[in-house]
């Protein structure tokens, strides 16, 4: 049997029930990764001449394979955001991202040094990749597809999913940090100065011009020529969204930046070039089925790799620190981070429990272990792995139900804040929140 013969055949079974799948589980306490993770599991348990998803054979390949699926959703996830960019609407996810990721990081680092006894690099690479919320497998909880209402969103599925757009870019210092590390040393002195004038202004700021600039061109190109027949929102191409993608991601690699920062902004900065147009909504449609099929692939291999022994190094130290990451650590920082904000309690407990880990992790462990020689690797990929795992069945089982209750709830006043009024006039009642924004992904 021909092994490209027998992955094309399981390619189409795969990308038959991607289109299948999300309607079978929606509403039910159920999820569309767990199911294809399973099915992954079962495809390469069973004896087959199909190639081995171990991704320690060659981080390089892993990390190109899941580098590609975050892009992608990272375009998704800024095409689908209604909000225009503020620094009060955006309050919640600049907290998450300044307060409570960077304590996320220090935490899961301190405990995999501790508990697991890694050296630094390997410990801060672990704080790392662990820490940034996925933007892959958190449909369930993000808002829906684009609409001409700026504030259709609902606070929690805006602030997870604007969460999930920046934190993976804004993660890649600190896996910087761990590489220069395990090359150079971890005394400060060695690699500092160049981390911070390269790895966090430079390339912060790259990955900020370039997604700016790609996204107002493509804005431009999209809704402003005078002549209606080079105006790519007349011709409703879809496929226009992944060229946005691929420019603004190789553009700001090619210039020394970070990519998946460029490739958000690029989104959000298109979003923002025409707002009430219906050609968002097909630009979204497409590059959120070529994610679907990316992270069909992705999950397939992930169970693959499971069966064939990725999660076999671990220890109880390790599942002890992987459930602490799920249950404790991120519901921990992001209510701290979330101390004194205008989100009722309900909110805050919502967004701090779906903290999704997923295909982001895995990239960002690829690829520093394609950039240098790490101990124990072995077990770092078998903590993530499981960190995963834990967060896919916990999330998905239940994802529909907790947000079924937070949409059907009936708020009170010491519920749900109000917002602030001038004196004298009558108080503004909070914002309704938009039901079909928490339709199930499809």
């Amino acid at each position: 049997m021909d092994p490209m013969d027998l992955s094309y055949a399981v390619i189409g079974i795969g990308a038959l029930l991607a289109g299948v799948m999300p309607r079978l589980v929606a509403r039910r306490p159920l999820s569309v990764p767990i199911a294809f993770l399973l099915l992954g599991m079962l495809v390469f348990a069973v004896p087959s001449p199909l190639p081995d998803p171990d991704p320690l054979a060659d981080p390089a390949l892993s990390a190109h394979i899941t580098e590609l699926g975050v892009m992608v959703a990272l375009m998704g996830a800024g095409l689908k955001l209604d909000r225009p960019f503020g620094r009060d609407r955006w309050s919640s996810t600049g907290r998450l991202l300044l307060i409570a990721m960077p304590l996320g990081i220090l935490s899961i680092a301190l405990l995999g040094w501790w508990a697991l006894g890694l050296a630094p690099a390997g410990a801060l690479l672990i704080g790392a990749a662990l820490a940034p919320t996925d933007p892959v497998l958190a449909s369930d909880v993000q808002v829906g597809e684009p609409s001409e209402e700026e504030d259709s969103e609902d606070e929690v599925r805006f602030t997870l999913t604007s969460e999930a757009g920046l934190n993976d870019g804004l993660a890649f210092p600190f896996v910087y940090a761990a590489v220069a590390m395990a090359t150079m040393g971890a005394a400060p002195g060695a690699w500092t100065g160049h981390w911070l004038a390269v790895d966090v202004a430079y390339k912060l700021t790259a990955g900020l011009v370039f997604g700016l600039g790609t996204g107002w061109l493509i804005g431009r190109l999209s809704f402003r020529p005078r002549a209606r027949s080079l105006r790519l929102a007349e011709h409703a191409e879809g496929f226009v969204a992944l060229a946005a993608t691929f420019l603004s991601y190789g553009v700001t690699e090619v210039a020394g930046g970070y990519g998946f920062v460029a490739v958000f902004v690029c989104a959000c900065t298109i979003r923002a070039s025409e707002r009430a147009s219906g050609y968002h909504t097909v630009l979204h449609d497409f590059i959120e089925q070529i994610e679907r099929l990316l992270t069909v692939g992705i999950l397939l291999l992930f169970g693959g790799a499971i069966v064939g022994g990725l999660l076999g190094p671990l220890t109880w130290q390790a599942v002890a620190l992987a459930t602490a990451v799920v249950f404790v650590v991120r519901p921990a920082t992001c209510l701290v981070a979330l101390v004194g904000s205008s989100l009722a309690r309900p909110e805050r407990g919502v967004i701090a429990f779906f903290g999704i880990r997923g295909i982001g992790s895995f990239y960002y462990v690829s690829y520093a272990l394609a950039e240098a020689e790490f101990a124990r690797a072995d077990l770092i990929w078998a903590t993530t792995g499981l960190v995963v795992v834990i967060s896919v069945v916990t999330h998905g089982i239940t994802a529909s139900p907790v947000m079924t209750w937070f949409d059907n709830r009936t708020p009170t006043d010491t519920d749900v804040p109000f917002a602030p009024t001038p004196a004298g006039s009558a108080p503004t009642a909070p914002r309704a929140r938009s039901h079909e924004a928490g339709e199930p992904a499809e």
